[in-house]
């Protein structure tokens, strides 16, 4: 696991995570898990059922999103026959605690096995595919690199291969931290990845550049990889600018790697 504690200063992680209070009832063909990560400090996840047979993905979302704003979203999966389940970060919707990067990954490993067990234990299959978008993307990546033998799977949206790019690319300040040795080490860690990956990325996106996609797609040495790039799109609007390419990738992929 990459040591994030250098970066996990109050000046930059405001930049980097906006949590929002807002949390929904759960719909009805669903299901809420709160996952505690540490004494006192639960994450809840929910679960969007569509059928029992379908394809799970563990969705791990953006930096100013909550589990709720998939309510409807996940729709638009299960029209695809693929069931969801969103994590949330600590401080997000009725998760507790405050969000860092290294409880980032951290708590995406303690997720990942209550997930994995949840389904088990409710028989709804043992095939898993995980999926980070954006700031997601580190808490997807650090699955991929640690859990791949349990993981189908890898699918990531809008993210970066370092959060070293982002950073430089917002202009954060960051003095006193090596982000160059940083950048080294996460783009080292790629390589532990064999498993499919499929990376989405807008062509228009200035939030997180599409070269970073390009790069991320370069330094992953998983012979299983594809990179689609949604022409027009931006980071915010990709999933409806793109809707029938998004889509149909991520049908084929789950396909081609079930």
């Amino acid at each position: 696991m990459l040591d994030y504690s250098p970066i996990d200063r109050p000046s930059i992680l405001r930049y980097l995570f906006y949590p929002r209070e807002e949390f929904t009832y759960c719909p009805e063909n669903g299901f809420d898990l709160p996952v505690l990560v540490e004494q006192g400090v639960s994450i809840v996840c929910r679960f969007y059922l569509g059928q029992t047979e379908w394809p799970w993905i563990l969705f791990f979302h953006g930096n100013g999103e909550v589990v709720s704003d998939y309510d409807g979203i996940a729709p638009l999966y299960h029209q695809r026959k693929l069931n969801l389940v969103v994590a949330d970060y600590r401080g997000y919707g009725a998760s507790d605690g405050v969000p860092t990067l290294s409880y980032l990954v951290e708590d995406a490993h303690r997720i990942f096995e209550k997930v994995r067990t949840e389904l088990a234990s409710r028989h709804l299959g043992e095939k898993l595919w995980v999926m980070g978008r954006s700031l997601g993307s580190i808490s997807a990546l650090e699955l991929g690199c640690e859990r791949g033998e349990a993981i189908q799977g890898l699918i990531i949206e809008s993210g970066f291969p370092s959060v070293v790019r982002l950073i430089t690319h917002l202009g954060i300040p960051a003095s006193g931290i090596d982000l160059k040795a940083f950048d080294k080490a996460c783009l080292e860690r790629l390589k532990a990845i064999r498993i499919p990956t499929l990376i989405i990325h807008g062509e228009d996106d200035r939030l997180v550049p599409v070269e970073e996609a390009r790069d991320l797609h370069r330094h992953l040495e998983t012979a299983q990889k594809e990179l689609l790039i949604i022409p027009s799109a931006t980071h915010n609007d990709i999933l409806f600018v793109g809707y029938s390419d998004y889509f149909k990738a991520i049908e084929r992929f789950i396909a081609k790697t079930a």
